[in-house]
């Protein structure tokens, strides 16, 4: 195991430093604007026209439209080399440190109104946070021992760390995203990053719950055409929250001659340096603060692993709300490679489009959920069956069981793609364990398999299981620099659920000075006869849709919020082979007289609450619910027979049927 010590990284702003300045004129972003509308134009064609001779005239019609051949670049494309990056973050990190030290004169900046908006279930105590470093020792005192049972070691930390200011960042991935995130990066703060397709009343909620000092977002001025910009404008009329807007043609203005020290030659380090919600068991998003140390280890394995190489080209297609877009973006910036940025808001309207992208901008590597690669399989075998040459090097999948029979077919399709399953969560820096599928014919010649191992630990991280019955099977334990700092609640952090403490470690794996504690993940595993994990489940009510963490207690929370909801429960169930879905069985406090209108209602209310992937598909409608012994909800009779010919079930209203393609859309798995 690698010691982070060793590693020659200090901070993801002096590494981004060293290498925009080593290779300033080089293409760092390429925001496909032509080659998506190609793209799309190409789709269209195939649609109309089968014969293979008119297609090959085409893609030469696509080729000429190049203006660029390495790396490549289409006519309508917007393309910055890292000097631009690098100028746009000098310049927009010192007006972003201005403006977090309480100077208001920024022309980009919008300042709140007097009135708080306080979301439902939230209660905002004061516009301004305070944070522990600007408060005073007695108040030290008490936060600190009122936050945990180590108060005296927490108090220590005090003096070597600093809670950061919090910047709420309202794009869609983009070259001005990637700006903003190594701006905050550089100001020595954390950023949270706010999808713009998740409900408005999900980000006020989130904003407030963080106490975000600042949100940035899109300025007018940016390119219509690539981006759906337009949703920035809400949030500015509610003159609720401070918000700096920007676009690029703002970054080499207003300059600031003050010069920024480097985060890593700070006497205190932040104690994290982004805040991440995902969803939770108690009804309500918990915020996970990330670290430096955990983004940067994830790097610098994987370029120890699988190094990059200069002239890889890399895709950022991933949600900004998945913790796997980090290094989507990351990779490239700090590796000195490009990055084709597509516009998110189309990309999401056929997923079929990344096959394009992937031939059309010859990508290296691919981050992907396992059901999006089954839906996209046949367009790839149809691509990949001709004479076309395979750009893609490595394919990393993770968010989701990666099941055997999808590993055979891409073994056939790509035998020469790396093929990587990797396993984690946001409290894990997004990846703590990694398994290379040319492993497993050795492995499958000693243990029968279904689904694809999620394997060794990365550098760095330190994986056990802890079970009662075996030291081969139990709960996966995470520690190491992986780790996350806690869960955000202002204005201290507190410590990760289920933390599992040094002494039941040490006994699991009879060995002394051990990390004293490790993040239970709530997911158990199984050891081979290799050391490689297998997951084998959860035990609570947790599931992953498209790579999405969801507690099915947060969506029947959100339901008995509704007017006419007296109760509800929640069950995920699987649909043509490894898609997830989630149903929603209702009790209601009287009897609708038109249910296919009420089920239209609550669908359109839901989505105005949630996330598309924590919206139901379908909804049944029932007199009560089937009781366990113990007197809890029996989910597993839910979605069975039994319940209905018991006369629980009164009338079943449910979305029309939805294939595989329309479910991944859905669930907006351009992920994590």
């Amino acid at each position: 195991m690698v010691s982070y010590n060793k590693l020659s990284a200090c901070c993801i702003s002096h590494e981004f430093y060293k290498v925009a300045t080593n290779s300033p004129n080089k293409i760092a972003v390429i925001q496909a604007c032509g080659g998506l509308k190609f793209a799309k134009e190409f789709q269209l064609f195939c649609n109309e026209n089968g014969d293979e001779e008119t297609m090959e005239k085409f893609k030469e019609y696509i080729s000429s439209k190049r203006t660029s051949i390495n790396p490549p670049v289409y006519e309508g494309d917007q393309c910055f080399t890292f000097s631009d990056v690098l100028s746009a973050v000098d310049s927009i990190s010192s007006r972003l440190r201005r403006i977090l030290d309480g100077h208001d004169d920024d022309p980009n900046l919008v300042k709140p109104s007097s009135a708080v908006f306080e979301p439902e279930g939230v209660r905002v105590l004061w516009k301004r946070p305070l944070y522990l470093h600007e408060i005073g020792e007695s108040s030290k005192d008490q936060i600190v021992a009122g936050s945990s049972n180590q108060g005296s070691e927490q108090y220590t930390q005090l003096h070597k760390t600093y809670n950061p200011k919090i910047v709420g960042i309202y794009m869609e991935p983009s070259v001005e995203y990637i700006v903003s995130v190594l701006s905050v990066l550089r100001c020595g703060e954390a950023f949270l990053p706010l999808d713009p397709s998740w409900p408005n009343e999900r980000i006020l909620s989130v904003i407030s719950s963080s106490k975000s000092d600042l949100i940035v977002g899109y300025g007018a001025s940016v390119d219509r055409t690539c981006h759906q910009l337009d949703k920035l404008q809400w949030l500015i009329h509610k003159g609720c929250y401070s918000v700096f807007y920007m676009s690029m043609e703002d970054f080499n203005q207003n300059k600031s001659d003050s010069l920024l020290g480097w985060p890593c030659e700070s006497e205190r380090s932040r104690s994290f340096c982004y805040l991440m919600y995902t969803s939770g068991s108690t009804g309500k998003p918990k915020g996970v603060c990330g670290t430096e140390v955990g983004l940067l280890n994830r790097f610098l394995w994987m370029q120890g692993s699988y190094p990059f190489e200069r002239e890889e080209i890399l895709l950022f297609k991933t949600s900004i709300s998945f913790i796997d877009h980090l290094q989507e973006f990351l990779g490239a910036m700090l590796a000195n490679c490009t990055l084709v940025i597509p516009p998110f808001n189309q990309l999401k309207e056929n997923i079929f489009y990344v096959v394009n992208l992937l031939q059309d901008y010859s990508i290296s590597r691919l981050v992907a959920v396992p059901s999006l690669i089954r839906a996209i399989l046949p367009a790839l075998q149809s691509m990949y069956s001709s004479t076309t040459q395979i750009s893609l090097k490595l394919l990393m999948l993770s968010g989701e069981i990666f099941d055997m029979s999808l590993w055979k077919s891409l073994a056939k399709l790509l035998p020469q793609t790396s093929v990587l399953n990797i396993y984690g969560s946001t409290e894990v820096s997004g990846d703590c364990t990694y398994f290379d599928c040319k492993w497993l014919p050795t492995l499958l010649k000693q243990d029968a398999l279904c689904s694809v191992p999620i394997g060794i630990p990365i550098d760095s991280c330190d994986v056990v299981l802890v079970g009662e019955n075996s030291p081969d099977e139990g709960e996966i334990c995470v520690g190491g620099s992986c780790v996350a700092s806690g869960y955000f609640s202002h204005p201290s952090i507190l410590p990760l659920d289920n933390v599992v403490l040094f002494e039941e470690i040490a006994d699991a794996k009879n060995t002394e000075n051990e990390a004293k504690c490790y993040f239970r993940t709530g997911d158990f595993g199984r050891k081979l006869s290799d050391g490689n994990l297998v997951y084998i489940g959860r035990n609570d009510r947790t599931v992953k849709i498209s790579g999405q963490r969801i507690a099915l207690e947060e969506v029947e929370s959100v339901l008995r919020e509704h007017s006419q909801v007296a109760d509800s429960a929640v069950v995920s169930r699987c649909v043509q082979g490894d898609i997830l879905l989630l149903e929603a069985y209702l009790l209601l406090k009287q009897k609708e007289n038109n249910l296919e209108v009420f089920r239209s209602s609550i669908r359109c209310w839901m989505t105005s609450k949630l996330p598309p992937a924590m919206v139901p598909a379908h909804f049944y409608f029932v007199e009560s619910f089937p009781m366990s012994s113990s007197g809890k909800v029996d989910y597993k009779m839910l979605t069975t027979s039994v319940a209905s010919e018991a006369g629980n079930h009164i009338e079943i209203e449910e979305t029309q049927d939805i294939d595989l393609i329309n479910v991944i859309q859905k669930c907006n798995v351009f992920h994590d």
